[in-house]
């Protein structure tokens, strides 16, 4: 088989598998959202000033290199599997769930450091259902592997809340009631 028919068969294969789902399709989505949160970290860290500015160089650049370590570990162990990564940018822009934008750069920091709360928020949605599927599969690697991520998430969460004032689930309710 050619590189092109593997390819295009590899396709196919997780096409199918985003629609049934499978733990290999959540961990495609997870993955993606690691890369693309890695982007938006990184326009953080390089465009933050004022008094935050020391808070966000040190504490970001511990997570940025630890979520590209988390990532890597990720990634073989779904090959591992013998399950298919997300390997391009096409594919990561696809399956990925955060947004980004140019305009964040230029926002209040706080909104931006917010808004970094509300996309590991958005990843622990998939990380524990990519737990339920890995351990329906019998996955255990990925399984355990995600619960690892999930604590290591929620711990950013709550290191950036406090850094905020916050508690650690403000801002992140569904149904936030703004006249209390």
């Amino acid at each position: 088989m050619s590189p092109k028919e593997k390819y295009q068969e590899e396709l196919k294969q997780s096409e199918i598998d985003h629609h049934t789902p499978t733990a290999g399709a959540l961990v495609g989505h997870i993955l993606s959202n690691l890369v693309i949160q890695q982007n938006k970290l990184r326009q953080l860290l390089y465009y933050v000033k004022g008094s935050e500015q020391t808070f966000v160089q040190e504490v970001f650049s511990t997570i940025i290199d630890q979520e590209s370590q988390l990532f890597d570990e990720l990634n073989h162990l779904m090959l591992d599997e013998g399950e298919v990564i997300p390997t391009t940018t096409e594919e990561f822009t696809q399956y990925s769930m955060l947004e980004e934008s140019g305009r964040l750069k230029y926002e209040p920091v706080n909104d931006r450091l917010m808004e970094t709360v509300q996309d590991f928020a958005t990843q622990l949605l998939f990380i524990t259902r990519g737990i339920t599927l890995a351990e329906n599969e019998n996955k255990w690697g990925i399984a355990d592997f995600l619960k690892k991520l999930n604590t290591w998430i929620k711990h950013q969460i709550f290191v950036i809340q406090s850094y905020l004032g916050h508690e650690v689930t403000e801002g992140l309710e569904e149904d936030e009631d703004d006249d209390e």
